[in-house]
């Protein structure tokens, strides 16, 4: 869920910090700059990790006051990565799905409809979904596939279609006695499985804003690079062409260094889609609420 993301950028030192010692200087405009901030394809910044690593020299611009440094630093970066098991709470739930908070400072988790466990149905009356499962459909079915070699496959057939005719009639039943499910109600906790982690690149031309999302849907040897302490941390894709998956090769360390190219603050989000989404899932045993799997 957490991982150290070992990235490069040009710091800009205030006037009023010059007296200080540079890497005093620098780490304090880090905490001010990073925490909060989603950069693209990296992930969610929580906080630096230790002091900068390397520190160039400042450098004067002219009719600028201060001085930029390129440093190099790690950071704590919130990223999840593809079929972790993670725990939230429910905050709103629609027609469309579930939309769940994870520890409290990232709201940005979708349970779509279709990743929902089978069968489930949204209960427009409560406004919350529901899942009906179907015991003695299950037991039937298990049942009917136990039958000797003559005709077994007729009477298998015959079983199929009377159990999806049984299901049919079971969720007709539930639908109107509302009473035969669990619901998911809002502020519960909820274990779900990370399907999918979006990021969403907003630009501003003279067209207007426009928005362009990158989608990370499996895990891969290539996702992640070492550093120089044996720690895992994402590589860099290139942010010019606009690729995803594709080391910049303008970055150091076979990749392994993040140039930060373009971040997100979460509290500036008025109109626009969340610089990072996860696409959860609760379609198998043990997923959904936690109190459903209690012994």
């Amino acid at each position: 869920m957490f991982v150290l993301a070992l990235l490069a950028d040009t710091i800009r030192i205030p006037p009023h910090l010059l007296a200080k010692p540079s890497l005093t200087s620098v780490q304090t405009e880090i905490e001010k700059r990073y925490p909060n901030k989603v950069i693209v394809d990296v992930g969610l910044v929580v906080c630096p990790y230790g002091p900068p690593r390397e520190v160039g020299d400042g450098i004067l611009v002219p009719g600028d006051g201060g001085a930029h440094h390129q440093v190099l630093f790690q950071c704590v970066v919130f990223r999840p990565f593809v079929e972790e098991v993670l725990v939230g709470t429910v905050k709103e739930s629609h027609e469309g799905g579930v939309v769940v908070s994870v520890g409290g400072f990232f709201n940005y988790v979708f349970i779509p409809a279709y990743w929902m466990l089978n069968p489930s149905r949204f209960d427009e009356a409560s406004g919350l979904w529901v899942w009906t499962p179907t015991y003695d459909d299950d037991a039937e079915d298990e049942k009917k596939s136990e039958d000797g070699e003559g005709g077994g496959n007729v009477k298998q057939e015959e079983g199929v279609e009377e159990a999806a005719k049984a299901n049919d009639t079971t969720e007709e039943e539930g639908e109107e006695e509302g009473a035969t499910g669990f619901e998911i109600e809002i502020g519960s906790e909820i274990r779900f499985k990370v399907k999918a982690v979006n990021f969403t690149r907003i630009t501003t031309t003279m067209k207007g804003v426009q928005a362009t999302t990158t989608t990370t849907s499996h895990t891969s040897d290539r996702a992640f690079g070492l550093n120089g302490s044996g720690v895992k941390t994402p590589a860099s894709p290139s942010v010019e062409n606009g690729t995803h998956g594709q080391p910049n090769k303008k970055d150091d360390d076979n990749g392994m260094v993040r140039k930060r190219g373009s971040s997100a603050d979460l509290t500036e989000l008025v109109n626009h889609p969340a610089p990072m989404q996860i696409v959860g899932s609760i379609c198998e045993d043990g997923l959904g609420l936690t109190s459903w799997w209690l012994v």
